[in-house]
């Protein structure tokens, strides 16, 4: 049993050291925050289906802790107030991140339940980031030569923009390395 948790721990500190790596090489950045990395969200949602929603939300809420500190020099030049402050490091980082850990929620159901984890965790990413948008940011203008006065679509379209890809993208990741014979045996969901 206790080899059993000493593995668990192990393996949730890779997993995040993983991503954290995988979070730095950028596919495409957009100018206000937000990015298409190489499958940053992969090993955390790997992790969630293999271990469990429990040890799943305590490796992401840590992976969201390291995220938070990993930006945090490019944040406090932003010039937030206090409260704007908090409540991006809530919105964007904390609960943002932390929503990974349920892709392991319909893990035991194989591979549709392994897909609409992943899914439903980066939606809630995806619906923290809009939030954000919204609550804090309050932006309008262009996107994607798009003009809207509508602060609620263009949330929409600049989170939806790069998180859209993000979710197709870790979902193809996490279902081929399940499915993958060398990768197989390593990821066999724990019971």
């Amino acid at each position: 049993m206790k080899n059993s948790k000493t593995l668990a721990l192990v393996e949730g500190a890779a997993m995040i050291a993983l991503a954290t790596v995988l979070s730095l090489i950028k596919v495409y950045k957009l100018p206000w925050g937000g990015s298409i990395t190489l499958l940053s969200m992969v090993p955390i949602c790997l992790y969630s289906i293999k271990r469990g929603i429990g040890y799943g939300m305590a490796v992401s809420l840590l992976y969201s802790v390291v995220q938070l500190f990993m930006d945090l020099g490019e944040i406090l030049g932003w010039g937030l107030t206090a409260g704007t402050l908090v409540a991006c490091f809530a919105l964007d980082y904390i609960l943002a991140y932390s929503s990974l850990g349920i892709a392991g929620i319909f893990r035991k159901l194989g591979t549709p339940g392994w897909i609409a984890g992943v899914v439903l965790a980066l939606l809630l990413r995806l619906a923290m980031h809009f939030l954000s948008g919204v609550l804090i940011w309050h932006s309008v203008g262009k996107v994607w030569n798009f003009d809207t006065s509508n602060e609620y679509l263009y949330s929409l379209l600049y989170n939806g923009s790069y998180m859209v890809p993000e979710m197709v993208f870790t979902t193809i990741a996490v279902v081929f390395l399940f499915k993958l014979p060398q990768t197989k045996k390593l990821l066999t969901v724990e019971e």
